[in-house]
């Protein structure tokens, strides 16, 4: 075969593959015997080893998995990936239905969809190709995951159309797949998988893309990343549009009127649940148009136009055997029940949280009871209530100790708070868990020092606070259980490594109570350097976006310790590095330009520059660019065939620009 017919017969094969592919995974309608769609494919495997040059990252042979990774690459989010706020009950909905009402009126459509109990993932097309597609991570952060994404047969490899779109979905592993799954690993003598989203997350994150192609996963597509480009109005539009482009979309979705209707919706599929072929967890309910959404906003966490509906948990019955203590890295003194191992939601639960003194009390808890369990969300244990007309007389009181379990420090409530807590700062577990929190990932995040190796070596006393852990040697570690030299030079390797992340990980680790990730990102953006955020006035600390006066109290306190500023001298002298090494937010009081401060749309096609260009010079200025025309938007710039976005802006009165104008602003 010459060259030119082999290139002929691949773009047939190519199309008559994806069509197939597109049929069985997509629409669930086959049009071949899977024999033939074999044939096929073995024929252009055939002819791609013949002639290497003709293989094409958008080739159906692609999804079989590539060569092995050593890691996952970072991948920055352009628009984060935002969690849900959650409902558990009809009244939940109904109070979220009367916020939406009093920002937006009561003129609202809601979609509802079911919540995927899988992996969130992020997928970016260019000019139609499949380009990258990474894991949610910590909504600004994720890894790349592409190889792996490439085996889900759901997944186009190109576009319907031509189209550069970033678009979000949920990865799971279908029910048939999770116990053929768990069958094998039986079979092989394997620990079998807890559930099928522990399973899909496992198989995404192989280092191995031939792993997770053999573990038959599925997606279904429930988002566009920025609807700027892509001319829809509303969130169902948008579903509509992926469906258009070859997406996988649940057919379960449905348009509601009103929040009755939404409520019906809710019920329905909590019935229905168990006869799907894929698990899901709840119900996402969505405020439909995507003006409204931009009216509505986000907090720093979740939006406020959507929210997400958890089922009753599954609840079982077991027996408490024990109460545990354990003392927290802020002193806070929790009680877990120990009990007798019990299945629930797919996984064996043998410990669950008691919360504090207050709650046993309140459930009238003893050792011995027979307890009714639940997983709240589906995910932490907890005990619902006691059964106590099954109680024998043998059960025992429990009363919470007045010193403390680690240290024989004297408990202390203080005001306002329902914990007792450890008041000595060198109490040993608290000094512990500080240790354990500063090594973990959101944190320093430095691989290989886990709970065990930190208990190790706290217990043999050589380290005392986190200072210490910069100054470990080689043959130190080599004299602990299970560290061989690759593991100890590892270790090593990642200590330093951990030195030159950004200040918001230290921030983080340091464990100032009341600054999670977030705060300790908005600080070190705002501050820039640890000295600088050391130095700042209350005053100072309140005016930035999001710290309140109790958070700002504390971090106040914390630097105003000698202790604390003792600790900062010594990982100074380790080498750590103490300023914020990301990208600086855009200050609009601190840009001289008439559009700082100003929310932005682009409508129509320009000539000069792509939106994208235009996008980024309006925000270099301190513009915010939206999608949609609303009471709130200051400017709307038109380009050539504006539609509907023009014709609002000249009916609300919004001052309107040309490109030209754009430009000039731009000193173009």
């Amino acid at each position: 075969m010459d060259k030119q017919t082999a290139e002929q017969q691949v773009k047939e094969l190519h199309r008559l593959l994806t069509q197939y592919n597109y049929e069985y995974h997509v629409l669930d309608n086959p049009s071949v015997p899977d024999a033939e769609y074999d044939r096929l494919m073995r024929e252009l495997l055939e002819i791609e080893k013949a002639f290497p040059d003709l293989v094409t990252p958008d080739s159906p042979s692609q999804r079989v998995g590539g060569e092995i990774l050593s890691a996952f690459d970072k991948v920055v989010h352009q628009i984060p990936m935002l969690s849900l706020g959650n409902a558990f009950n009809e009244g939940d909905l109904r109070d979220f239905d009367r916020r939406v009402k009093q920002t937006v009126g009561d003129d609202v459509e809601y979609v509802c969809e079911l919540k995927i109990d899988g992996l969130a993932i992020s997928l970016r097309y260019e000019q139609g190709l499949f380009r990258q597609g990474s894991t949610r991570g910590d909504g600004t952060i994720g890894e790349d995951i592409t190889s792996n994404l490439r085996t889900i047969r759901s997944i186009p490899l190109r576009l319907h159309e031509p189209m550069s779109i970033e678009v979000r979905g949920e990865a799971y592993m279908p029910k048939k797949s999770f116990e053929n799954l768990n069958r094998q690993k039986e079979e092989n003598g394997e620990e079998p998988f807890a559930n099928p989203r522990n399973a899909a997350a496992g198989s995404l994150r192989q280092l191995d893309p031939k792993i997770a192609a053999s573990r038959n996963l599925d997606i279904f597509l429930y988002a566009i990343g920025d609807f700027t480009e892509t001319g829809v109005t509303t969130h169902s539009n948008g579903l509509d549009l992926l469906e258009k482009l070859g997406f996988k979309v649940n057919k379960e979705r449905e348009k509601c009127s009103n929040i009755d209707e939404v409520i019906e919706y809710v019920k329905k599929w909590t019935e229905r649940r168990p006869n799907l072929p894929y698990e899901i967890d709840g119900i996402v309910i969505k405020v439909n148009s995507l003006e409204q959404q931009q009216e509505l906003g986000t907090t720093a966490k979740s939006p406020r136009w959507a929210i997400a509906y958890k089922f009753p948990a599954e609840e079982v019955v077991t027996k408490l055997l024990d109460i545990e203590l354990s003392v927290g890295r802020t002193g806070v003194i929790t009680p877990t029940a120990i009990l007798e191992p019990v299945k629930v939601a797919g996984t064996t639960v043998k410990r669950a949280s008691l919360h504090n003194e207050d709650l046993i009390r309140e459930k009238d808890i003893m050792l011995g009871d027979h307890v009714v369990v639940k997983k709240a969300g589906d995910i932490i244990p907890e005990v619902v209530n006691v059964l106590a007309e099954r109680r024998t007389g043998e059960e025992r009181q429990f009363s919470m100790p007045t010193h403390c379990p680690e240290c024989e420090s004297e408990l202390v409530r203080l005001e306002g708070e329902v914990a007792l807590r450890c008041i000595n700062p060198k109490c040993p577990a608290q000094i512990r868990e500080g240790l354990i929190h500063f090594v973990s990932r959101d944190a320093m995040n430095i691989d290989g020092l886990g709970e065990k190796v930190i208990s190790q070596l706290f217990s043999h006393e050589l380290i005392q606070d986190v200072a210490d852990i910069y100054g470990l040697q080689k043959d130190q570690l080599l004299a602990l259980e299970r560290m061989g030299e690759k593991s100890v030079t590892n270790l090593l390797d990642a200590i330093e490594k951990s030195k030159e992340n950004s200040l918001e990980r230290l921030l983080f680790g340091l464990g100032i109570r009341h600054v999670g990730a977030k705060a300790a990102k908005t600080l070190a953006q705002r501050f820039d350097t640890l000295d600088q955020l050391m130095s700042a006035t209350k005053e100072e600390l309140t005016g930035v976006q999001d710290i309140g006066e109790k958070m700002a109290d504390s971090i106040y306190t914390y630097f105003e310790n000698e202790d604390a500023r003792e600790l900062i001298d010594e990982l100074k002298a380790a080498g750590l590095n103490m300023t914020y090494l990301g990208p600086k937010p855009v200050d609009a009081k601190n840009i001289d330009s008439s559009l700082a401060g100003k929310t932005v749309v682009l409508t129509g096609k320009l000539e000069k520059m792509n939106r994208n260009e235009a996008k980024e010079k309006l925000e270099a200025l301190g513009a915010s660019v939206t999608g949609s025309v609303s009471k709130k938007t200051d400017i709307v710039i038109a380009g050539v065939d504006a539609g509907s976005k023009l014709a609002k802006a000249e009916e609300l009165g919004i001052e309107i620009w040309d490109e030209e104008k754009m430009l000039q602003e731009f000193g173009q």
